[in-house]
């Protein structure tokens, strides 16, 4: 730097009093503004232009950027050159910088960390959405207001200053890959900008910069892809930082480039959604589920939902084993009638100490006909809102659903129902499956993250992807039992029933049952497991196969042979639901089914 910038020294009519932070970029200075009286902060390159017309580049670019006026953007006060040296001037009434709260506030809660990057990550949006990168985001470059609100400034100042040719090219061609050339660098300058965010929350986290580098833009240059360290967030840090935040941090700064977020929106999305759930049971993205619940329905109806309705209207006499058998071809359908039946309203209706309602059979005793009609027409048209992309995506995961829940018909033990072990099946896949429809877009972020990629030289292992809790909690920042959990109270099920939908983990032992609500959850556990497991490369699925047949051989008396014929079987469409043995004609049979679905007395009420 040349001794105008040296501390005290005067630059044109501001005072420098003090050099606030600075990186290979860019510097914050602190200077009085000696015409008007008042304090200013002074942001500048690192680097003087090297002619005239690389200044006047630098000014017009600078003076176009700071028009962007959002709340989480600080409000420039003039774009200007002294001495050949341009800076953008800020008022410092706007507040400290991050760097300087820093130092007296100490290291912040991890809520108020997510706060903090969440502003800056929501100026950035704005920013990014509006073709422009702020190129170095640095602690000093948010500004904390004495309300607590933050602000992120330094847009422009970051740009390139070298001499640009901006005469229009002269040929169709130049003009397309000059363009793209510019959509290119404006991406990798966005991704940039995103990585510095987590990096900023792994400092704030940690208490001290990433890898003791105070400038983001060292960090960068030694992880992936231009270095070779890995970053992770230490264990040991001075407040205790909950899981899912961890696991978002460190996707933000991932040794795997491919695992990072690729956009301030990605990311904001899974800090703000951590923030806003950790601060209420039902806030964040779960609340904005059930908003769209609410609205949009939590499913569905397959496209011949109508004429289902017309058919139904038509089976007065018949068996209602019949209709169930219609119903449960449409996932949205059979999930309404359990919706319905399973309300306070209807529920009162029951007999006193009878348990939760967990068959078509029973909610067709309890809804009659014309509640099955009203059912299957409230429900919104297939696809809903959804893309033809997304409805494709949509109809897949209906596809693996149902093939897990004849899955679990076919291994299910003796004497068990086999519609209550389907619904169950199919239940342990409700948080997937509104998650598809409501979030389609981080939906498909999950699934590439959880996909394995393959090595980039022969003979080195393929990158592993992640698991689909740690995926979702990356994207959402609430893991997917979540949203399940969140739609099933909403419903009414009881915790019987949430419990018995909730999946076994993975990674742990099978536990013997210790009744038939846990045979219930394992089958259908074991099942959707195995499902699973076809969705793996096809070098991975025989092994993991064979560690699900081991991991439920005991509890299920389950071999890898009965497995894979099971598997066959479910292929050509499972078992049929047919009635057992002295059924009536509202479902009831006098054969053991686990779950008091029909009554303490094994009465139920007239159809409405």
């Amino acid at each position: 730097m040349p001794s105008a910038f040296a501390l005290g020294r005067r630059f044109g009519r501001f005072e420098l009093k003090a050099l606030l932070g600075r990186s290979e970029r860019t510097m914050l200075w602190l200077a009085l503004d000696t015409r008007a009286g008042h304090e200013t902060l002074l942001a500048l390159p690192r680097t003087q232009p090297a002619d005239a017309r690389a200044l006047n580049g630098w000014l017009e670019e600078a003076r176009l950027v700071v028009r962007l006026a959002h709340p989480q953007i600080a409000s420039s006060r003039e774009v200007g050159a002294q001495e050949h040296w341009p800076f953008i001037a800020y008022d410092r009434a706007q507040g400290l910088t991050l760097t300087e709260w820093l130092a007296a506030q100490g290291t912040p809660a991890p809520l108020e960390a997510a706060r903090f990057v969440g502003a800056a990550l929501l100026g950035l949006a704005f920013a990014h959405e509006a073709g422009v990168a702020h190129h170095d985001v640095q602690p000093h470059f948010l500004v904390v207001s004495e309300a607590g609100h933050v602000r992120l400034l330094g847009l422009g100042a970051a740009q390139p200053v070298a001499a640009v040719d901006k005469r229009a090219p002269t040929s169709l061609g130049r003009v397309v890959s000059a363009e793209a050339d510019r959509l290119r660098g404006q991406r990798q300058a966005a991704e940039r900008d995103v990585l510095a965010c987590g990096l900023l929350l792994h400092g704030l986290l940690a208490g001290a910069p990433p890898l003791a580098e105070p400038d983001f833009g060292g960090v960068i240059a030694r992880i992936a892809p231009l270095g070779r360290e890995i970053l992770v967030l230490p264990r040991l840090t001075p407040q205790p930082v909950p899981e899912p935040l961890r696991i978002i941090v460190n996707r933000a700064t991932s040794s795997q480039p491919r695992l990072r977020y690729r956009s301030a929106r990605a990311l904001l999305h899974a800090v703000d959604g951590w923030r806003r759930a950790h601060e209420s049971e039902n806030g964040g993205p779960v609340a904005e589920l059930l908003d769209r619940v609410a609205t949009l329905g939590h499913l569905p109806a397959l496209p011949d939902v109508a004429a289902r309705a017309a058919r139904l209207a038509l089976m007065e006499r018949g068996r209602t084993h019949e209709m169930a058998e219609i119903i449960l071809r449409d996932m949205a359908l059979s999930f309404e009638l359990l919706r319905n039946v399973n309300s306070a309203q209807v529920r009162g209706m029951q007999v006193s100490g009878s348990g939760p309602v967990l068959t078509v059979r029973r909610s067709i005793a309890m809804l009659g006909l014309k509640g099955v009609r009203n059912a299957a027409l409230a429900l919104r048209a297939w696809p809903g809102p959804l893309s033809e992309a997304g409805a494709r995506d949509l109809r897949a995961l209906f596809d693996r659903v149902r093939l897990a829940g004849h899955l679990a018909q076919v291994i299910r033990p003796a004497g068990f129902d086999a519609e209550v072990i389907f619904l169950v099946t199919l239940l342990q896949n409700l948080g997937r499956l509104v998650v598809q429809y409501h979030f389609p877009d981080e939906a498909q972020q999950m699934r590439a993250l959880m996909h394995p990629v393959p090595a980039d030289r022969p003979g080195d292992p393929d990158q592993p992807g992640l698991n689909e809790e740690i995926a979702a909690l990356g994207v959402f920042g609430v893991d997917i039992e979540a949203f399940a959990s969140a739609v099933a109270r909403q419903w009414g099920l009881t915790d019987e029933v949430l419990h018995l939908i909730r999946r076994l983990n993975p990674a742990a032992p099978v536990r013997h049952a210790d009744g038939d609500d846990d045979l219930i959850r394992t089958t259908a556990s074991c099942a959707n497991e195995t499902i699973d497991a076809l969705a793996l490369p096809a070098s991975r699925q025989v092994a993991a196969i064979e560690h699900i047949a081991q991991r439920y051989a005991r509890s299920l008396k389950l071999t890898l042979k009965d497995l894979n014929e099971a598997l066959q079987r479910a292929r050509q469409g499972g078992e049929p639901l047919q009635a057992n043995e002295h059924e009536n004609d509202y479902g009831e049979t006098n054969a053991t089914i686990p779950l008091a679905d029909f009554g303490a007395d094994g009465s139920a009420p007239k159809p409405a």
